[in-house]
């Protein structure tokens, strides 16, 4: 390896360009930029204020935070739906009013005086959700208007009876501990904000009505065409709202005891502002209480932290005012090229270096030399099938493989003339095996492990394993299971080829290079899935070999073949057993002579082994070029290679003429014919196998006669 070479090795390997792509995919990646804002946000305003940090400040500051967040959290809710609350700060302004008139002038209980607030609250939150979700008014002219009602009605009110507040004599020692009180050193209000919060965010992620308010604000035509009631869920966003800014109205009545002119006064341009700077977007349908709770921090510190370094409030507002500009024209620019950042970053390619491989050029004296004998094939299914990747025959004799239309189609014996739909599994079934009772189990591309009973109930068996704790995708979800094959305990052990793609990218994933492939087996005794193995090059076919004490699967990408031991001395490890192979493994099955079948799917290329010394390049082809003009591994020749339990080639069989089957994706021997499937064919063949056993079936071979 030249010094270039091994620097770009080094580069591509061992530094993590990966990473931004699998963050940038990440849902909450979009809380990142908030977070740091935030975190700049305070720490410079406490380098720059004295006293910033010591407790008497941060007490004050956490009860104006715990009041402002509340507000700030109904009105995240009614943007998540699509709409907009102009009247936050006059219902806060009248819920203030309506909590200390209760005590202060009629007399009432605390209870009372919450409950008063909150009837405003809820009161205006629903004409304007009427108005707004029923009659279908415009949301922000609607609520300008009820803002500048309850304002104005608000001044009246303080006008008339600010006096009478001022002057009352009476007192409560429990409205006392609301306004100023600490339970385990944090005010009452900040406890209650993290309340509304935590069930806020609660409902919006793990509830029916939380999933219809994203749903409504992400599109209310889509949302209304699937059965969402869309007018009841606007109207309770907006009742959501008024309550939030009536009890955040009640506690700063009960801190400040009082109310005047200022009250709640440009409240809700503060709100919008934190809402949309935390990055919950204006259109609707994507954000989180998270996020409002963040910008609520940003917004509050930095109007206070101004109002401290002496600054006046025209520079507080024309702060805000670039501030909101600023995070609106981020919000519209991420949402429309967020999947272009994330096309130009996610394919992160690294350096690969083939091994030397003999030909496999027809009458070479390479063990590997390709022929015709399969192109002279019988055909089943011609045009009735779409992609039949794996293929499997019953004691019966009759015939199953998966259709790229998600059915698995039964050919009835002997000459698989008719045929029926056996199931349907909703996905891409892949890998196939009948366990002891007769049951199909099949993998089915980007959604797990099933299981297919005899009266055709289809049954997920696994859909995840345990997660890394270093991983940042998560690679629990089974992305592209692939190929498996059944232990004689019963145990399912299966290979999922990708942890970074689904199956349909499976030529991006062999563009990038990356080992993510990994083995895993299934216990029906538990329902578990374990990882046995991984960081391989696409793993792919497995097969348990005659003596059921360990197991053959394909590395694909890498051309090669690995024997994993489930007993013995070598239980749970495992080893090279054919390496530097011309062609691309995929799945592998037994043999009648005590010997294993297995496909390849494509053959390597001296361009693209080249080009997998070349990451830069592979990088640059998949950022300039379009999907179809890309180099990737040659899928247009194949064939079926037999191979011993010590790695062996013994015979190859191919089709040059690429009539039949110029690429292979399975084979299944039974009764002395060789049954070829390949997942971009239309047809499956049936190859007359010279001098096989013509009693041997699979299934006898795993479970004995019948």
């Amino acid at each position: 390896m030249s010094s270039r070479e091994e620097l770009q090795r080094w580069r591509f390997n061992f530094i993590p360009d990966h990473l931004i792509g699998e963050i940038l995919s990440k849902r909450w990646a979009d809380n990142a930029i908030p977070f740091l804002a935030m975190a700049v946000t305070v720490a410079g305003f406490g380098m720059a204020i004295p006293g910033f940090f010591k407790p008497l400040s941060l007490v004050e500051s956490t009860r104006q935070l715990g009041e402002f967040s509340i507000v700030v959290t109904g009105l995240t809710v009614v943007m998540l739906a699509g709409g907009i609350d102009l009247s936050v700060s006059s219902i806060f302004a009248l819920a203030t009013f309506a909590s200390v008139a209760s005590l202060f002038i009629f007399g009432s209980p605390v209870w009372v005086a919450f409950l008063a607030a909150i009837a405003v609250g809820m009161t205006f939150g629903a004409v304007n959700g009427y108005l707004i979700g029923y009659l279908r008014l415009r949301a922000f002219l609607t609520t300008l208007v009820t803002l500048v009602i309850g304002r104005a009605l608000y001044d009246i009110l303080i006008i008339n009876f600010a006096a009478r507040v001022q002057q009352s004599d009476i007192t409560s020692d429990i409205w006392d501990f609301i306004g100023d009180g600490k339970v385990l050193g944090l005010s009452v209000s900040v406890i209650t904000a993290i309340v509304i919060a935590v069930i806020a965010h609660v409902a919006l992620t793990r509830s029916r009505p939380g999933w219809h308010i994203l749903a409504v604000g992400g599109s209310r035509r889509s949302a209304h065409n699937s059965g969402i009631r869309v007018r009841q869920t606007v109207f309770m966003s907006y009742v959501i709202s008024g309550l939030c800014s009536g009890i955040a109205g009640f506690l700063i009545a009960c801190r400040l005891s009082g109310a005047g002119p200022g009250t709640g006064l440009n409240l809700e341009i503060l709100a919008i502002t934190a809402a949309v700077v935390g990055g919950n977007s204006l259109g609707g349908g994507r954000g989180s209480v998270a996020k409002g709770i963040m910008g609520a921090i940003i917004v509050l510190v930095m109007n206070n932290g101004l109002i401290r370094l002496g600054y006046g409030t025209g520079t507080n507002q024309m702060v805000l005012g670039l501030m909101l500009a600023a995070a609106v024209t981020l919000d519209i620019r991420w949402l429309k090229n967020r999947d272009k950042v994330l096309n130009e970053v996610y394919v992160a390619p690294i350096y690969h270096k083939m091994g030397e491989t003999q030909s496999a050029l027809p009458e070479s004296a390479s063990p590997y030399a390709l022929n015709n004998r399969i192109s002279r094939t019988e055909y089943i299914g011609l045009g009735e099938l779409e992609g039949p990747e794996d293929v499997i025959l019953d004691r019966d004799d009759h015939l199953y493989c998966g259709t790229r239309h998600g059915e698995i189609i039964r050919f009835f014996a002997p000459d698989y003339k008719r045929w029926e739909v056996f199931a349907h599994t909703g996905g891409f079934p892949l890998g196939l095996a009948f366990d002891r009772e007769g049951t199909l189990l099949s993998c089915v591309g980007a959604m797990g492990l099933y299981a297919i009973s005899k009266s055709r109930e289809v049954t997920q068996l696994s859909a995840e394993t345990s997660r890394s704790y270093t991983s940042i995708v998560d690679d629990a979800r089974l992305r592209d299971p692939n190929d498996l094959d059944v232990g004689p305990d019963g145990r399912i052990y299966f290979t999922d080829s990708t942890t970074r793609y689904d199956a349909h990218d499976w030529a991006i994933d062999s563009i990038e290079g990356r080992p993510t492939g990994r083995l895993l087996v299934f216990d029906p005794k538990t329902g578990e899935t374990k990882t046995l193995l991984d960081n391989y090059r696409y793993a792919n076919g497995v097969c348990l070999a005659h003596d059921g004490k360990s197991l053959f699967f394909a590395e694909s990408w890498a051309c090669r073949v690995h024997r994993y031991w489930i007993e013995g001395p070598k239980a749970g490890t495992a080893e090279c057993v054919i390496k530097d192979m011309p062609g691309y493994p995929d799945n592998i099955n037994r043999a009648s002579d005590g010997n294993y079948w297995m496909a390849w799917l494509g053959m390597r290329t001296p361009s693209f082994d080249l080009a997998l010394r070349h990451p830069a390049f592979r990088k640059r082809m998949t950022r300039r070029l379009p999907q179809d003009e890309w180099l990737f591994p040659n899928i247009n020749t194949g064939g079926v290679v037999k191979f011993d339990a010590d790695g062996r080639i013994i015979e190859t069989l191919g089709d040059m003429t690429g009539q039949s089957h110029p690429m292979v994706t399975s084979m299944r021997e039974h009764k002395g014919y060789l049954y070829v499937g390949g997942i971009l064919n239309n047809r499956v063949g049936r190859y007359k196998i010279p001098g096989a056993d013509p009693n041997w079936t699979g299934p006898i071979s795993y479970w004995g006669p019948k």
